[in-house]
């Protein structure tokens, strides 16, 4: 199977973000990080035979703390699930003193040991410097060496993560497999660590050993910039959303019939006229359309390396075309063209026309122009010397042969296939390219969007793609397009116009995302030719990074499941869907206090979270202000109330206060409000019981100080 692409460490260490902590503010008012005081423990899983594991070396190894009595640790609810986890006793607690280890000499895993910092300093407040030393008791210690994965991961992101109340190491073959350590950290902690706000903690997470690896090197999102334009900071919001939950290839659709986004050198023309609309331009000014220069593009493909992840760009050809066509057709003072570029013209209008609806199927690119290719081999040629990754996407879906006969579209694509090679990188499309009489070279890559399964027609692309030595990156429409509604009817109506319904006419929600195998999905297309999958989100309806999200999130992490994890039966009912559905229970907090917008699925029983406060009372022993934050996706504010016990042996029944569901948008964080009067100075530790409709009430402690 393919190797997951190498990343250039030095490019990445340089694209790397300061994190920059933050002190703890004095006598102001602050929210602070979760402290359940209830938990449920899960039934413990040891790691099976085949996946032995060996004792981390010892000089890799935080000191031994005192022997105490501790109770088996609840396993952490991480998602994409780990190949192995086997519990310990007891639970390791970030503090003040905490450093972040790493061995001397090591550039690229200093730079995975800064990530590691700059994740935990906001919520914690903590220096956490990142140093090169011996660990200590306390420390969180990042090793390269063998994590147990030698000879069982063929992709290089193994990894090994042992937490002890002594200390945690993180250990890997690369630092990719590092990185893909602290994403697990990320999870093992209380889902506040997200928040970019300082919480008051404690931060503790279970003692657990954790041996992992990926199925497939290839776990993706595309995003089409082309429908809707999007800015290079939305995506680079989006690149940081999905680095969490272990995708490491970024998709980006970068030319469709309503916009082409990117400037390219010596054809002006393309940004600023193809640049100029998006779906639904005509009648609505708010879908003005944009584009990108060459310098932001690099930007956003060094932020991405920063979080390990490959960009591939896409040129969608020789259809879909229509704003090529549109910007080219008149350039007749272009000194790269012949003076006559109509001829790019094999569309189904003779002028082109724009057409900023939906439509699709009505534009292509003449493959016996000159100037055709004169103007994909500037767009390959300046994008394969941008993107560092192996693959440079073609498209080559939805040509009809009313426009191009077969034999005229599968001598395009054999054509622009040697364009793409000439340039140095593996060529790629949907899998409409392995279509008859093409000739792509062997390693190409096609990508299944069918929702055809099994042995029916509509799967033969991917069976030709295997009898032509590709590689398949699996992305059924049914299971895999994020751009789908989550129900079908009027129920999915919701507000109107979001999503299609092509690929689903009664809905996909996360059992579809979740119930399905990239290795069996087509009869005669294994694992041997499988290298992953990758939700793709289609921008037809998608107008703001918003809605992307929305409609992108929880599915998205389903999808990364179903792409990192080992197979399994996960028909909806089934014992590992159910066990997924209690971990990404626990990630709607997360979600939730790092900003990002989601569809609070009615499949899932989504946990209640909060977190307390700490408040300075006046002078005169009043208090009044949020006592706790609380993070319940999808419930209205009028369905959870709260008791606050003050400490001081007074109690007091409260509500929340925050944005209630409403569209699109998930409700806000809500707060609980409280006012008090102290008798008496002094610290006061309270407690709030927060409850709402159909879900187990948590408690959580809050400190008054009165001075």
């Amino acid at each position: 199977m393919t190797r997951a692409p190498v990343r250039q460490m030095a490019a990445r260490h340089g694209a790397q973000r300061s994190r920059g902590s933050r002190a703890r503010p004095a006598a102001i008012l602050v929210t602070g990080a979760a402290c359940l005081l209830t938990t449920s423990a899960t039934p413990v899983r040891t790691a099976p035979a085949s996946h032995a594991i060996s004792q981390p070396a010892a000089a890799s190894r935080p000191a031994a703390a005192p022997a105490v009595a501790a109770r088996i640790a609840p396993q952490p609810q991480i998602i994409p699930k780990p190949v192995s986890m086997t519990a310990g006793r007891g639970w390791f607690t970030l503090t003040p003193r905490t450093r972040i280890v790493v061995a001397a000499g090591s550039a690229p895993v200093l730079a995975v040991a800064r990530d590691l910092a700059g994740y935990l300093r906001p919520a914690t407040g903590y220096p956490l410097p990142v140093v090169t030393a011996s660990p200590q008791t306390g420390d969180i210690a990042l090793v390269i060496g063998n994590p147990g994965t030698r000879g069982i991961d063929t992709h290089g992101e193994g990894y090994r993560l042992d937490s002890t109340p002594a200390g945690v190491t993180l250990e890997a073959l690369t630092p990719h497999g590092l990185y893909d350590a602290v994403q697990t950290v990320r999870q093992m902690l209380s889902p506040w660590i997200s928040s970019p706000r300082f919480r008051p903690g404690p931060w503790s997470m279970p003692a657990v050993r954790i041996t992992d690896y990926p199925r497939y090197s290839y776990r993706g999102v595309m995003l089409d910039i082309a429908r809707h334009y999007e800015s290079p900071s939305a995506v680079e919001r989006l690149i940081s959303q999905v680095a969490a939950y272990k995708i490491n290839v970024l998709h980006l659709h970068l030319s469709d019939d309503q916009g082409f986004r990117l400037v390219i050198n010596g054809f002006p023309r393309l940004s600023k006229i193809g640049g100029q609309g998006s779906v639904g331009t005509h009648g609505r000014a708010r879908d003005p359309g944009g584009y990108w220069t060459q310098a932001q593009y690099r930007a956003v493909v060094a932020d991405a390396a920063a979080h390990f992840i490959t960009v591939v760009p896409e040129v969608d050809s020789p259809g879909h075309d229509n704003a090529i066509i549109m910007s080219e057709y008149s350039d007749t003072k272009n000194p790269l063209l012949d003076g006559h570029p109509r001829d790019i013209n094999c569309g189904e209008h003779n002028p082109p026309v724009w057409d900023y609806t939906e439509d699709v199927g009505y534009s292509a690119l003449c493959p016996g122009s000159r100037n055709t290719w004169t103007i994909l081999t500037a767009i390959i040629s300046q994008l394969t010397a941008m993107s560092p990754g192996p693959y440079e996407d073609v498209g080559g879906d939805e040509v009809p042969t009313t426009l191009l006969s077969q034999p005229s579209y599968a001598s395009f694509i054999s054509k622009e296939a040697g364009v793409v090679r000439a340039h140095g990188k593996t060529l790629m499309g949907w899998a409409d390219i392995a279509g008859p009489g093409t000739r792509v070279p062997a390693g190409s890559v096609a990508e299944y969007w069918q929702p055809a399964a099994g042995t029916s027609s509509g799967t033969v692309t991917a069976r030709e793609a295997v009898k032509k030595g590709m590689k398949i990156v699996m992305a059924p429409a049914d299971h895999t397009y994020l751009d789908q509604k989550y129900l079908g009817g009027s129920r999915g109506d919701a507000p109107p116009g979001l999503g299609q319904t092509w690929a689903c006419p009664v809905g996909c929600d996360l059992n579809a995302a979740y119930n399905w195998n990239p290795g069996s999905f087509v009869t005669g297309v294994t694992d041997r030719s499988v290298i992953g999958v990758e939700g793709a989100v289609w921008s037809e309806t998608l107008v703001n990074l918003s809605t992307v999200d929305y409609m992108t999130f929880p599915r998205l992490l389903a999808l990364a499941e179903v792409g990192w994890s080992p197979s399994a039966r996960r028909a909806q009912g089934s014992a590992a869907y159910l066990d997924f559905l209690r971990r990404i229970a626990a990630q709607g907090a997360r979600l939730m206090a790092a900003g990002a917008n989601f569809y609070p699925s009615t499949e899932v029983r989504w946990r209640l979270a909060a977190t307390g406060s700490e408040l300075t009372a006046s002078q005169h022993g009043k208090v009044a202000g949020p006592v706790a934050t609380v993070a319940i996706p999808g419930i209205a504010p009028d369905m959870v109330s709260a008791a606050i016990h003050w400490g001081d042996g007074t109690t007091t029944r409260s509500g929340v206060t925050g944005r209630q569901p409403a569209g699109t948008l998930i409700n806000s964080l809500y707060t609980v409000p409280g006012q008090h009067t102290y008798r008496d100075p002094g610290l006061y530790h309270g407690t709030v019981t927060v409850r709402a409709s159909r879900r187990s009430p948590v408690t959580v402690k809050f400190t008054i100080r009165v001075p």
